[in-house]
């Protein structure tokens, strides 16, 4: 919210939000289509694991670490738009699958967005611009807001440690699974870098929503996936993997950009 409040809503949130909506439900329905893609990821778990990436409590803290504050809108509008994809469709794919065919629990979809922090944060910004306090609150909520978004890794952190407690198993990786962490670390990454060329976004604006795409697999993954009950442990290997990879291909996304933008 304060990072909003400072830099204010415009349409370049908007963009990414649709950028990032619209590409990952292209993406599934592409593998779905096409059996070369479905052998690939033949299942649900795997090619949420490849899409979704942890775009908030890692992609925003990483953002406002690379990148300049006015990147700020495209950054969380992509997480939004991944959020809202991984929470509107996410358990309605796993729930086709799922031996159990539970309902939807439409509320818990609905607590589980709203308590997104892009969601809360708009929520937020609207609400203060309602009330005429958005320059107020911005001053006021600029320099805490830094501090709280660079302790949200820690909150990554916990959670892979839960992980761990599966011991070697996390890196017993399949075939299935190594292609599901080539799509988010690397292609995911590239199909938005060409995307942001032809939607001629700038130097700093297409860091901003390729650097998100590159983000290891999200947390809601596994949430989804244990909800199901389908392939929790492929999901837990997915996210554990992704992030320790991610931390090579993160800083190596950020070089290769800047050795572009020199080019």
């Amino acid at each position: 919210m304060g990072l909003l409040l400072k830099e204010g809503i415009d349409i370049n949130l908007i963009k990414s939000s649709f950028l990032a909506f619209s590409l990952i439900g292209f993406l599934i329905i592409l593998i779905n289509i096409f059996q070369i893609f479905k052998n690939k990821l033949p299942n649900y778990t795997l090619q949420l694991a490849g899409l979704i990436g942890n775009t908030s409590f890692l992609g925003i803290p990483i953002a406002i670490a690379l990148l300049p504050s006015t990147t700020i809108n495209f950054t969380i509008g992509y997480d939004l738009g991944t959020t809202l994809f991984a929470w509107l469709f996410g358990p309605l794919f796993l729930q086709e699958n799922s031996v159990n065919k539970k309902i939807p629990n439409i509320e818990g979809l609905l607590n589980a967005l709203i308590n997104s922090p892009a969601s809360r944060g708009i929520i937020g910004v609207l609400l203060a611009y309602l009330f005429d306090l958005n320059e107020l609150l911005g001053n006021y909520l600029w320099i805490p807001a830094r501090i709280v978004i660079a302790f949200a890794i820690i909150i990554v952190g916990t959670k892979l440690g839960m992980i761990t407690n599966q011991k070697g198993e996390v890196f017993d990786l399949k075939e299935e699974i190594k292609y599901s962490i080539l799509l988010k670390l690397f292609i995911l990454p590239f199909i938005v870098f060409v995307i942001s060329k032809l939607l001629n976004f700038d130097f700093y604006q297409s860091s901003a929503v390729i650097l998100q795409a590159g983000t290891p697999t999200a947390i809601s993954t596994i949430l989804m996936a244990e909800a199901y009950g389908l392939k929790q442990k492929i999901a837990s290997k997915i996210l554990f993997s992704s992030t320790l990879i991610s931390i090579v291909t993160i800083p190596l996304l950020k070089i290769l950009m800047n050795a572009f933008k020199n080019a």
